[in-house]
């Protein structure tokens, strides 16, 4: 596997995590390619455009949600422009509780020279 690409789309993650986590849409947006797809309990959700994204995690994640962390990022698959990552998602609550845990399959690529990700699979529910 290619060091650089993993590397990216860890830092990718790692920028998702913070940005998400400081409630900021532009920096989320930043860090996902759009269209942006996910697959979870048995539906594909695809936001086209940035505007509805962190509106629609805040239904997702619950009102209690106060914070992400990622349990493991392991890189499954990687060449110069696409990675998989093997993703622990960890929420929690604004008290810092455990909320829920997950996992979830990542892909990231390199699109005209910018790496972010493209869709992901969950294990997450709706």
């Amino acid at each position: 596997m290619t060091q650089t690409a993993q590397t990216a789309a860890i830092d990718v993650m790692q920028a998702h995590k913070a940005a998400l986590n400081a409630r900021d849409p532009k920096a989320i947006a930043a860090t996902l390619h759009f269209p942006h797809y996910r697959l979870a309990d048995g539906k594909v959700k695809i936001w086209e455009t940035p505007d509805t994204y962190l509106e629609d995690f805040y239904k997702r994640a619950s009102d209690d949600w106060g914070h992400t962390e990622w349990g493991s990022l392991e890189p499954l698959q990687a060449s110069e422009t696409k990675v998989h990552l093997k993703v622990i998602v960890k929420r929690f609550d604004k008290s810092g509780a455990p909320l829920v845990e997950f996992p979830s399959l990542w892909v990231l690529a390199n699109i005209d020279g910018v790496w972010a990700a493209q869709m992901r699979s969950s294990f997450a529910g709706a």
